[in-house]
Order: C-alpha cells, then structure tokens, then sequence
C-alpha cells in the first residue's frame, strides 16, 4: 500500500523541519517522492499539519485480565484516535507481566492493533517488592522497559539491581516514585482533602520517592525515568539532578498542566488519579518544567475504569483515560497560549518519548517506520465522554473545549484512524 499525504505543513523536530510539502509511504516506511498509481492513497494536507505519530511512554491497556475496561486492540484504537502511534503499556495486568508467556500474550494480541504496542516488564514479581523478577528472560521474550507502576519498588536493592541490569540491556526503567507509608489517600492533602472529608495524599509521599530514585540515579550513575511528576519539588529535584549531571529523565500528564485540585469539589472520581490532581502552585510549575526542560514527555498515564467503579467517589479506583485527548489538551495548554511552539510540543510527545524509549519512532525520516498524525491546529471540540473510542469513558476533561483535532493517523504505512 502507497500514500502521499500533500499540501500538508510538515513539522518535524527531528529533522529540524517545518514547512509545507508531502510525504510519500510505502510498503510501510517513509520513502523519497514517487509518483502514484491507481492504488496509492492521496491525502489533502491543505491546513493540515503533519507530524511523527505520539509516543505515549505510560498506558494501562488493561489486557490481560481486565478487558471489560479495555484491551489491547481498544486500547489501541483510543491511541489511534489520537494520534498516539507508539505506546508503553505497564505491568500491573492481572497476571502481572513478570512471566515471559505474559509479554508473548501481549505482544501477539497487539500484531493487528492500530498502534506499536512496547511491553514494560515487571521489576518484582505480582509487583510486590518480594521476589525480583527473571529480566533476562522477560528481554528474551520482547519488553521494552522495566516498572513496577501502579506501585513503588519498596526493595530499595532490587530497585538498583533494576536499574544496572536495564542498562546493561539498554532499556529504560521507569518509576513510580511514591512513598507508600505517606500515600494511600484520595485526593491531594491540604484545603481541599479537609473540605471534601477524606483523606488525602500529600505532595512529600512524591517527592520522597522522587529523592530516592534521584539518588539511586546519582550515587550508580544510572539512568532512571521518573513518571507522571505532579508536584513542585519533584519537578525542581529533578531540575536540580540534571545540572549535576544525574541521568534523569521525567514525564508529566496533559491533567497535570491543565487541571487542579478544585475539580475535586464535585465529588467526580474521574477526576481522582495517582498522583491526585494538585495546587494551581503545582500546575504552574510543571508548565515551567516542561518549557525549560525539566521534564522531558508527555505522557498519558491512560488508566481506564468502568462507569460503574467510578461511581462511588470514595472508593473508586484511581485513573483516568487519556490518549484520545493529550495531544488537544497539550497543545490547549502551551503551543495556544503561546508557552510553546508546536515543533517543542511534539519534540514531548514524540521525538523525545522515543528516544528514552531509544525504538524506531518520532521522526519522518525516509527509511523509517511510516507513523503521521495529522491533525486541523484550529479546530476547536469539546470532549464528549460517549464519543471517545475505548471501553472506558473516565475523563477528566469531559466537557472541556480544547483546539486542534486528529483528521489522520497512519501507523506503519496504514490508516488506523480517520476522523470526522
């Protein structure tokens, strides 16, 4: 299958790119101009821009285990939907992915999915700090990353073991940085966990897990990648670790920079996640630490949960989806507000995501694997819960108008989404 996408303006941080042109596929990869036949495809690009398909380095696919809130070739329709092309998806399954036959079963299913489907194995095994996992074995049968998200590594050994065996595998391990005697509340502590009655999770149960990682990263000089940083101290540990010269890379959520902990008010567990929702002070300054550099992604944390988990505030799990509305909610955020350029903002949820993730993805070279997002930069839509992709339909921004909207996504040479 060919296509030529034309007329579009091509922006590709990568290759220092941002002008109008076309792109020409084949046979799955990018390719140097050709001519087409009767059975290439030709995408008007007019008004459109075109960029490297979304690497969203933290999903929850939910598969095996819990495919009623969603599954592998859902999951990857949501992704498709918005113009995610390359994903990560996390361990804490059910079986828990620390078996190599677990990551086989993720990876066959995802042979027909409509995006790139990277497996995180499991740092201990059924994520408990107990048994260390075979990471040999895990690499053998095809993970990309090591984590056990969903929960801190409490052995603070295997956690370094971790950290020496990914490196010597070239794989990232990704943290989840919690302090899991200070966590365990509902919603961030302060004001907001005293008024609504519950008990809250403050920002030190963060950033104590933050400081650890950081530190492991220091004292071994070893690179770690910290996930979906949501507090202000995190975000300036961080900062201060790279002056040092620390290997440390970190990602953030589109809710982070958007939302705060006032939507909490309504009583919604769509708006509960882990990390909670924070200050408008935290906010602010993960803003800042996208734009100045320290935190170095976007990703989603994309966490999908049945309409009817989600109905008691309380005790509904914590998550939120996510893929489908990143990429508008991002740029709603930076590139309209003018905190950001466009090529910046995809050089986070792109370019840079596939480098730590060190895969095939994030540029429009020839050569390469043929992933576009194609997307209308003025187009404004409100999120409306029902006409999102997955099973799951746990928004936080449900309601909210956001611009720029997904027209095309091609991923590996085909057309896995078409909008209205």
């Amino acid at each position: 299958m060919s296509i030529i996408i034309r007329n579009a303006r091509i922006i590709d941080p990568d290759n220092h790119t941002d002008a109008i042109g076309s792109i020409f596929i084949r046979d799955g990869v990018f390719t140097p101009p050709f001519a087409p036949d009767d059975e290439t495809q030709i995408i008007d690009g007019t008004g459109l821009c075109a960029v490297p398909g979304l690497v969203d380095l933290h999903v929850h696919l939910r598969d095996p285990g819990q495919t009623y809130k969603e599954d592998i070739l859902t999951g990857c329709q949501s992704a498709a939907s918005g113009g995610v092309t390359s994903l990560l998806a996390m361990p804490n399954t059910r079986p828990t992915v620390d078996t190599p036959e677990t990551v086989q079963y993720i990876l066959d299913k995802a042979k027909n999915a409509a995006a790139h489907v990277y497996v995180v194995g499991a740092i201990t095994c059924g994520l408990k700090s107990e048994v260390p996992t075979d990471i040999e074995a895990l690499r053998k049968a095809g993970i990309s990353a090591l984590s056990d998200d969903g929960r801190p590594v409490e052995n603070t050994r295997f956690m370094v073991d971790a950290m020496k065996k990914a490196k010597e595998l070239h794989i990232p391990v990704t943290a989840h940085c919690e302090d899991p005697y200070l966590a365990g509340g509902k919603v961030n502590e302060g004001k907001l966990s005293a008024l609504l009655g519950v008990r809250g999770m403050p920002a030190a149960a963060e950033d104590a897990g933050t400081a650890r990682e950081i530190a492991l990263a220091a004292a071994y000089d070893l690179p770690i990648h910290i996930c979906h940083v949501s507090t202000a101290t995190s975000a300036a540990m961080i900062c201060d670790a790279k002056k040092r010269g620390v290997q440390v890379t970190a990602e953030t959520a589109p809710h982070y920079i958007m939302l705060t902990e006032e939507e909490l008010v309504k009583r919604d567990a769509d708006y509960r996640m882990n990390p909670p929702l924070r200050t408008e002070k935290d906010r602010l300054a993960m803003i800042e630490a996208l734009c100045d550099g320290t935190i170095d992604a976007i990703a989603t944390d994309h966490a999908p949960h049945s309409v009817e988990e989600k109905a008691d505030f309380v005790n509904a799990p914590n998550g939120a989806i996510g893929m489908e509305t990143s990429f508008a909610a991002a740029y709603t955020v930076l590139v309209k507000s003018g905190r950001m350029t466009l090529a910046q903002l995809i050089d986070k949820m792109s370019c840079t995501p596939a480098k730590i993730l060190h895969i095939p993805a994030g540029t429009l070279s020839v050569g390469q694997p043929a992933d576009v997002m194609l997307f209308d930069p003025d187009e404004e839509w409100t999120v409306d819960p029902d006409k999102l992709h997955g099973k799951s339909k746990n928004t936080p921004f449900k309601g909210l108008t956001l611009t720029a909207k997904v027209k095309y996504t091609v991923c590996g040479g085909k057309i896995v989404f078409k909008g209205e």
